[in-house]
């Protein structure tokens, strides 16, 4: 099963924006992730379209199972 975390921000522009980590640590707790989504913005190393990250919206694991049928 293939795991990911997804960090939602808001940008200093209004804008949306999600970062995405594959195969997350699975001890993971909301406030170690909010924690992390903090020190990013205050970071200022991520910007879209020329807009900081500005506001920490939510983050969500995602699992999904895939089966390969034809490996290339």
């Amino acid at each position: 099963m293939a795991k990911t975390l997804q960090m939602n921000f808001d940008t200093a522009s209004g804008k949306k924006v999600t970062l995405t980590v594959d195969e997350p640590r699975v001890d993971l707790t909301a406030e170690s992730v909010e924690a992390a989504m903090q020190v990013i913005i205050a970071s200022d190393v991520f910007e879209w379209n020329g807009a900081a990250l500005a506001a920490a919206m939510g983050a969500k694991i995602v699992e999904r199972n895939v089966t390969e049928l034809v490996k290339g």
